[in-house]
């Protein structure tokens, strides 16, 4: 397997844009994205891209990546769709860094775009309620007080909250201070959704959604695209000197067997850490799936950051500040950065490669991070995540 390098990034804002398409906001990530890399359009040997529900809100089905990127420049070149719930983009970014590292193409494209805004709100949560086993929905937890006109998600993060909070005593107000952290980041991030930072009275005082979780404790619905293009060591030596690698691209499904002893998330995690031969402790920056703020909570204990049922404390301490020692989603994460579902991957995919480059503007973790991990979930199935992907990569 070869060396694989990430050589160029690029993202819209995540945001309602009513007046672009997915064409429009999948092009504009592409071209910042080749622009950063350096290198022309007509190199770009094959282009993975990932989106997840424009079949519902749009009705674009089939052959949505040979859509998005027409007109754009890239022809004759292979268009490979992904669909794979919140981790479609990651999944993208998977098959790119597969396809470079077999020595298959020395150049190709990944790209997450999304549009979630429509004016029936309830497309979108419909697509959203996808990702389960819609004949099965009756057991989905949380069901039982699922609420029309919103996402079933904030009804399974919430019965993770209330469990975490009884077997472990954390308290709301740990909860909502993981939303306080995450918008301050995104005040300092000129591409996230939010760009106001909350206080904690703020976040505990908007509207409840899913008890205990309120609105601010919740990611928004937004569109957006992000593009990462990646290539071979060689390909990366004519065009940079500080080359950020790929060093694990692991995706897991979630375990059919109630049996199974170890949570998902922690057994991508597991594999990836022996992959890249590193530790949690070797990190210096995460992106974690925060779609709601119990989604950080329990990543922290997944990915090996502290022991099960010590992630409050690890909260309170200030560690995962932009300041602290081990910063999580300094983008401001789902809640804060914004979630366009297909494009989350590869906009924590591009959040990573920034801090590593020492490119993030005012959130620049200090002591610029030599690695980071991002860890992107999809979709829900028989009590376990769909999907779990975990990226690392190292400067």
């Amino acid at each position: 397997m070869r060396n694989v390098v990430v050589l160029g990034i690029g993202m819209t804002q995540f945001g309602k844009h009513p007046d672009k398409s997915l064409k429009d906001l999948g092009r504009e990530a592409l071209y910042r994205a080749v622009q950063d890399a350096g290198i022309e359009l007509s190199q770009i040997e094959a282009a993975y891209v990932g989106n997840a529900a424009a079949g519902l809100i749009t009705g674009q089905e089939c052959i949505r990546g040979q859509v998005i990127l027409s007109g754009a420049g890239l022809t004759g070149i292979p268009v490979i769709n992904t669909e794979n719930a919140c981790a479609s983009g990651s999944t993208a970014f998977h098959l790119a860094w597969m396809a470079i590292a077999s020595g298959l193409y020395d150049v190709v494209l990944a790209l997450g775009a999304e549009k979630m805004t429509h004016p029936d709100k309830n497309r979108a949560f419909a697509a959203l309620q996808s990702g389960t086993d819609i004949e099965q929905l009756s057991s989905f937890p949380g069901y039982e007080e699922h609420k029309e006109g919103q996402s079933i998600f904030m009804d399974l993060y919430a019965s993770e909250a209330r469990e975490h909070m009884m077997k472990y005593g954390t308290s709301l107000e740990t909860l909502a201070k993981i939303a306080v952290k995450n918008s301050y980041n995104s005040s300092l991030n000129p591409y996230a959704q939010y760009q106001q930072a909350q206080s904690l009275e703020a976040v505990l005082q908007s509207r409840m959604i899913s008890d205990p979780l309120r609105l601010k404790m919740c990611s928004p619905i937004g569109d957006g695209a992000a593009a990462a293009i990646v290539c071979s060591e060689k390909i990366a030596r004519q065009f940079t000197t500080k080359p950020v690698y790929v060093t694990a691209s692991v995706v897991v499904s979630g375990s059919p067997s109630k049996d199974q002893k170890i949570d998902t998330v922690q057994r991508a995690a597991e594999k990836a850490y022996e992959v890249a031969a590193i530790g949690s402790e070797d990190l210096q920056v995460m992106e974690v799936h925060d779609a709601a703020v119990p989604g950080e909570l329990l990543a922290y204990e997944q990915l090996g950051l502290c022991p099960p049922g010590e992630s409050g404390r690890l909260i309170e301490s200030g560690d995962t500040e932009i300041g602290g020692k081990i910063p999580v989603n300094p983008s401001g994460g789902l809640i804060s950065r914004g979630h366009p579902i297909g494009a989350t991957g590869i906009a924590q995919i591009a959040e990573i490669t920034w801090q590593l480059r020492g490119q993030a503007g005012a959130r620049q973790i200090r002591n610029q991070p030599k690695a980071g991990l991002t860890e992107n979930v999809g979709g829900f199935l028989n009590g376990d995540n769909g999907t779990v992907n975990i990226h690392i990569l190292k400067r």
